[in-house]
């Protein structure tokens, strides 16, 4: 019989999280889905069957764990870690804060909130969970990047500086982790219909829906760099080889 596996979803309140949640419960996965704020997640983890979809068996009790975890508290992350009820086979780092590039340009708080957000917490609570030798189960890590990380744009740089930096530690990781058969992914994504997004003039055609994502989440393989949406795949692959003059002319 085929071990369940345990999904630590960090920042797991985020529309993508959220949709990812459903899908490995259907799975038959259990998770611990971690965020600052609970109060949404409650009401899903509450909504969902207790039975594994995919493997019939049914285990009492609910297929998700709701814990609060704080990205920006560094000091509380190895705490937080100690006290899973039970290690991960798979962790997902989701959590997201996001500004426009003319704000973070003069809101320092904010733009630093980014960088702790996106990077700083990032490497502080995944350095913990891959440094714990005794998780032998421990046997992917997926993080949720941008198309903004690629290349420098005047529009949003800032943000993307902080994306870009995720994405470098991630490859890094990977080449660290490889020796032990941990797969590290990374999930570039495009603009996204979510609460973070909203409001902003972003061209529907180019949208993808939480979902769409979640799913290139849960279906990861063993590629590094995941780009959902065959619109956004071209652009990424465009992006990496457009020579810096005709860069500088993007918004």
């Amino acid at each position: 019989m085929n071990e369940e596996k345990v999904v630590l979803l960090l920042g797991a309140n985020s529309d993508v999280a959220k949709e990812a949640i459903k899908l490995y419960v259907e799975r038959g996965c259990r998770v611990i889905a971690a965020s600052r704020s609970t109060g949404e997640l409650e009401k899903l983890a509450e909504s969902l069957p207790a039975e594994a979809g995919r493997s019939g068996i049914v285990t009492p009790g609910r297929k998700v764990v709701v814990l609060p975890f704080d990205a920006l508290d560094f000091n509380g992350h190895q705490a937080f870690y100690d006290s899973l009820p039970e290690k991960p086979h798979i962790v997902v780092y989701a959590a997201g804060f996001q500004i426009v590039n003319e704000e973070a340009m003069w809101n320092w708080a904010g733009a630093y909130r980014m960088m702790n957000t996106h990077y700083a917490g990032a490497v502080s609570i995944l350095n913990i969970i891959v440094m714990d030798k005794d998780n032998t189960r421990l046997e992917r890590i997926i993080g949720l990047s941008s198309l903004s990380g690629v290349r420098g744009r005047k529009s949003n740089f800032i943000y993307g500086s902080t994306k870009a930096a995720f994405t470098q530690y991630l490859a890094g990781l990977r080449q660290y982790l490889f020796s032990r058969d941990i797969i590290v992914n990374v999930i570039v994504a495009g603009y996204i219909r979510t609460k973070m997004t909203k409001g902003l003039d972003l061209p529907e055609s180019l949208i993808l829906e939480p979902s769409y994502i979640a799913r290139a989440v849960v279906e990861a393989g063993k590629g590094f760099v995941i780009v959902p949406g065959v619109k956004w795949k071209l652009i990424y692959r465009i992006l990496k080889l457009l020579p810096e003059s005709l860069v500088a002319k993007l918004p």
